[in-house]
């Protein structure tokens, strides 16, 4: 598999009896926080998006491919890839993949748009993002 963009970060985190479903297996909703938790690890790593900062990231669209069922007890990897950057924005990619075996168990994208929480309105996406970004 080609990779997305630039590997920025990754993440280890398990999957918990409570995400499961109905079903018997992880519910769809539990890949979206898999990749909230990895981006607010990787902008907090990078001092950016603080609580208490002037600007910060919000998602403005974000989709999943669920590719293999993924059941209770699993150690998950979520590896965060930094795309194409915009004026304001960053395309981030992501997967998660088991941590033992390395079977693939979803992809996705959420595009952040950098964000003046005062002028409550796009903001400049920041350089330390920018010179991470895929070209």
């Amino acid at each position: 598999m080609p990779q997305p963009g630039n590997l920025v970060h990754a993440l280890s985190t398990p999957l918990r009896w409570g995400d499961m479903d109905a079903y018997g297996h992880a519910n769809n909703t539990v890949f979206f926080r898999f990749f909230e938790e990895a981006r607010i690890n990787w902008l907090t790593s990078l001092e950016l998006g603080l609580e208490d900062a002037p600007t910060g990231p919000v998602i403005i669209s974000t989709s999943a491919t669920f590719l293999k069922e993924l059941v209770h007890p699993a150690t998950l990897e979520v590896k965060t890839y930094a795309g194409k950057a915009g004026n304001t924005s960053l395309v981030t990619h992501y997967t998660v993949t088991d941590a033992d075996s390395g079977d693939l168990y979803a992809e996705g994208e959420a595009k952040i748009v950098w964000f003046d929480r005062e002028a409550r309105s796009s903001a400049p996406l920041p350089d330390k993002l920018r010179s991470l970004a895929a070209e």
